[in-house]
């Protein structure tokens, strides 16, 4: 039985607290958060559960192997790193730090320490995304072309990051699990429409050694609420609709082919194949719960987690040049494993 400490009983921390709690495999010992209102709330819903304003209270706890952080990203670094250094392991919510400076100590620090250090990329444990990867990964699509994402509605705004930082890190991190590979530069442009508060716009434009190109829309300023995903091959197309009750994920048998009438190689004629659509069947497990579950098992059997401290690393890199290259209108930075480059 692994026992668990939660820090952060806001929006998503009851949710680890369930499903923890639900797992065979282990115990919810303590919940800390700053707010009374909380803490009383976490009292009632599960009154046999430690509750504390302290989070040294969980350091100091001998019953407690593992610490999972729902709080907001700039207490992310601070938070992690003392339980690291007390020797528990850590699930910490997306994203997984402010730079990429602290991310690298943070992989450091739990290399060091044989400890598991996993970031809660929760949408690649969702059936949907699974297939997806699947799907690329046995060729089912083709070669990729491009992956084409729009994530919005209206709200919730953010007062510590901007859109990029709190909603393109979910496609951010479902493109680098399904596409297997980096971009090599990132363009983004965005702009705020409250005085004084971070961008509420934004459009990024990724780069890779190879024809794919990505491209991320995300808007806390739209009228509905529009969570969907293009991925195009030169076999099959996959149209992924999270908001979608029960056929999330439609695979399309459209694309184009290249011909040639006969009169050169400049004469190619484009064809247009036109065949069925499906759409598989899905697991419907709750993502949390198989994610909680894969941490557990991590933590037994000293595995790396699927989403672990390097994928939460790429993707820090990546908002970090995003955030510069929106500052800058759009200018394109080349991204380097360990640094950022103009």
């Amino acid at each position: 039985m692994i026992g668990i400490g939660v820090v952060g009983f806001g929006y998503w921390g009851p949710n680890l607290v369930r499903n923890f709690s639900e797992l065979q495999k282990s115990k919810v010992l303590a919940i800390c958060d700053a707010r009374p209102d909380r803490l009383k709330s976490a009292q009632l819903r599960y009154p046999g559960v430690e509750t504390t304003n302290d989070f040294r209270e969980l350091m100091d706890h001998r019953g407690i192997d593992a610490i999972a952080i729902a709080t907001p990203v700039s207490s992310h670094y601070e938070l992690a790193m003392e339980s690291l250094k007390a020797g528990k392991h850590v699930l910490v919510e997306k994203p997984l730090t402010m730079t990429s400076e602290q991310g690298i100590r943070l992989i450091d620090e739990a290399e060091r320490r044989n400890l598991t250090l996993m970031v809660d990329h929760t949408f690649l444990y969702t059936g949907a995304v699974r297939k997806i990867k699947d799907l690329v990964d046995s060729n089912g699509v083709g070669e990729v072309y491009y992956y084409d994402s729009v994530r919005v509605n209206l709200g919730l705004f953010q007062h510590d990051v901007n859109v990029i930082w709190d909603l393109a890190v979910h496609d951010l991190s479902i493109m680098d699990y399904v596409l297997g590979m980096e971009p090599v530069a990132v363009s983004a442009t965005g702009i705020s429409h409250v005085p004084g508060k971070p961008e509420d716009i934004a459009y990024l434009t990724l780069f890779f050694d190879s024809s794919v190109i990505a491209h991320i829309h995300v808007n806390w300023l739209a009228p509905v609420k529009v969570r969907s995903t293009l991925i195009g091959g030169d076999r099959k197309m996959i149209v992924y609709d999270d908001l979608e009750p029960s056929e999330k994920i439609k695979i399309y048998d459209k694309g184009i082919t290249l011909g040639n009438n006969g009169e050169g190689i400049y004469k190619e004629m484009i064809g247009y194949r036109t065949g069925d659509m499906w759409a598989p069947k899905l697991d419907a497990t709750e993502a949390l719960k198989l994610e909680a579950a894969h941490f557990l098992q991590c933590i037994e059997e000293k595995k790396k987690p699927v989403t672990d401290g390097a994928a939460g690393l790429r993707i820090v890199r990546i908002l970090e040049a995003a955030t510069e290259s929106m500052k800058e209108h759009g200018r394109p930075l080349e991204l380097y494993k360990g640094r950022v480059a103009a």
